[in-house]
């Protein structure tokens, strides 16, 4: 499960982050997960909710945004949205798609509180 090695990664860059902002803490964390990455949101979630207690984002929650596929027609020029991986136009039915969106796994931000001392 390459969950687990995702969010350890994660998890490390968080912390990174984190302490170089002089944060005591890290509250939120928002990932977005395009539909093409290939990365189980469920089992992400899972992952974190377990490692994420032995570290330093203790508490903190993880928000997922699902990403769909948006492609480009090469046929008809149409930017669409797809929800599922039927690589088609969706306006002319081509087949000649570009993907634009919706393969990437993206920490989007990283939401933290200042520690009692700063």
């Amino acid at each position: 499960m390459h969950e687990y090695s995702i969010v350890q990664a994660l998890l490390d860059q968080c912390e990174r982050e984190a302490k170089k902002a002089g944060a005591g803490k890290v509250v939120n964390i928002v990932v977005k997960v395009g539909r093409l990455s290939g990365t189980e949101p469920k089992a992400l979630k899972s992952a974190f909710d377990f490692f994420s207690e032995q570290s330093f984002c203790k508490g903190a929650t993880l928000t997922l945004i699902r990403q769909n596929i948006v492609c480009e027609c090469k046929e008809c020029g149409e930017t669409s949205e797809l929800d599922e991986a039927d690589f088609r136009c969706p306006k002319c039915n081509g087949g000649h798609i570009t993907i634009i969106d919706g393969e990437e796994l993206i920490l989007t931000s990283i939401e933290m509180e200042q520690s009692a001392a700063n």
